[in-house]
């Protein structure tokens, strides 16, 4: 069936959804349980906490910007399943200087000098290794996946990945920061015995010399993947998305403190609604597709996400004039609150609108491109993608810088949903255009 569940039973998909589970649980454990323990218990400004968090999401999100290049060119050139290895290796390393840093600031050991810089370092190094396993994770499906199977199995990877992140952020919320340092080093080591067990993906071309100029090689891979109209306009879509995505989730942590006077049990809980929503909306719109790759409902989703967002700000701004706390409330308190079902709501159907616009996005990237090509086709988007999040953050921390409120910050997400709408149309525009063409050249 085209939901997929039969891919878990394989070996050719099994492994890799497994390590890419483990990945995104970690990546999410470590970051939040990091942004959360600085929010709450180093800094009390709302200012200052919003900056950090937009610094951590830019400090994670760069690599992507300066490394996709090289990273695609590795992955479409090298043995895939080898090179996840290698990143699974080095991700054990990374955990455990992530580690440290974690346990200094638990111990209040040269907080701001040492261990705040150890955890933002270790940061940045997940950002390089999740540089390098982003391209493989999607362009390996088409290779071990039949046709009809890879939007079944993009699916399942994107649902996968938010219920490792829903997973994570639960942990990180509920445990202290000595067990999330222990955590991230135990979950980096199972990450990587089950990357051993996943398939060989041999390159199709293979000795191809590989471009090391960073910059150059990047400009020439978004130029010569953009010329496909569908991928042109899919990765500006996923840009445009992502980039409401980095501001939502900056501000959620200091919005849940300093706006809705919740503890970061609280904020853990909205990051694991928004979560449930995006494997909601990734698993809906795969059965609503029939396991066709197709933009037909990307326009409608995002315009929904778009109002979606709005009604969250104004629900946070009669949360701001009704419940007047004068203590961070716990998970109990909060949802004891006659407007806490409506937070939830409208966060849960952001996540699933946002859920259903990107994942047949990012089925386009891989079956409308040459499959020797889709490794740096991934690459290229991750490139766009993180210039416009490293934006979308810096946006978010200037917003804050001058005094913006974060909850009027939202209204600017909910705005460029209209742009996100536009280029999903365009799109499936492009769609259409290009079945016609094909249509009269089989005639």
């Amino acid at each position: 069936m085209l939901t997929s569940t039969h891919l878990l039973k394989q070996r050719r998909f099994l492994p890799l959804f497994a390590t890419q589970l483990f990945n995104a649980f970690n990546d999410n454990l470590f970051k939040n349980a990091m942004v959360l323990f600085v929010v709450y218990s180093v800094y009390n400004s709302e200012e200052a906490e919003a900056q950090f968090s937009a610094i951590a999401s830019g400090l994670f999100i760069l690599p992507f910007f300066i490394l996709s290049a090289l990273a695609g060119q590795l992955a479409d050139m090298r043995d895939k399943a080898m090179i996840i290895r290698w990143i699974k290796a080095a991700e054990i390393g990374i955990m455990l200087v992530g580690a440290i840093g974690l346990v200094m600031a638990w111990q209040g050991l040269l907080t701001q000098v040492a261990a705040i810089p150890l955890m933002l370092l270790a940061l940045f190094a997940m950002g390089v290794h999740s540089t390098f396993f982003g391209p493989i994770k999607y362009a390996i499906l088409p290779q071990h996946l039949e046709k009809d199977e890879v939007l079944s199995g993009t699916g399942l990877v994107e649902a996968g990945t938010y219920i490792a992140i829903l997973a994570g952020t639960i942990v990180a919320g509920y445990i202290d920061v000595e067990w999330a340092a222990l955590a991230v080093v135990l979950t980096a080591i199972v990450g990587y015995i089950t990357s051993l067990q996943v398939p060989p993906a041999p390159p199709y071309e293979k000795g191809q010399p590989i471009d090391h100029h960073i910059f150059r090689a990047s400009v020439e891979l978004v130029r010569d993947t953009m010329h496909i109209r569908e991928v042109f306009y899919a990765i500006l879509a996923i840009s445009f998305f992502w980039t409401i995505g980095a501001v939502l989730f900056i501000q959620f942590p200091p919005l849940a403190k300093n706006v809705l006077m919740a503890s970061k049990e609280v904020a853990s809980l909205f990051l694991v609604v928004f979560s449930i929503g995006v494997a909601i909306g990734s698993v809906a719109i795969n059965a609503l597709l029939k396991g066709n790759v197709s933009a037909r409902y990307a326009p409608i989703s995002v315009l929904f996400m778009g109002a979606f967002v709005a009604a969250f700000w104004f629900v946070c701004h009669e949360w701001k004039t009704e419940v007047r706390p004068t203590d961070l409330m716990n998970v109990g308190e909060f949802l004891s609150q006659p407007l806490a079902p409506m937070v939830l709501l409208t966060l849960l159907l952001i996540a699933v609108s946002g859920g259903m616009f990107v994942v047949p996005l990012y089925a386009f990237l891989t079956t409308k491109c040459d499959p020797s090509r889709a490794a740096r086709t991934v690459a290229a988007n991750n490139i766009v993608n993180s210039g416009a999040m490293v934006i979308g953050s810096l946006i978010a921390a200037g917003l804050s810088a001058v005094g913006i409120a974060i909850v009027e910050q939202l209204l600017l997400s909910a705005a460029m949903c209209l742009v996100s709408a536009w280029l999903g149309a365009r799109l499936y525009q492009a769609e259409r255009h290009a079945l016609v063409a094909k249509q009269i050249e089989v005639r």
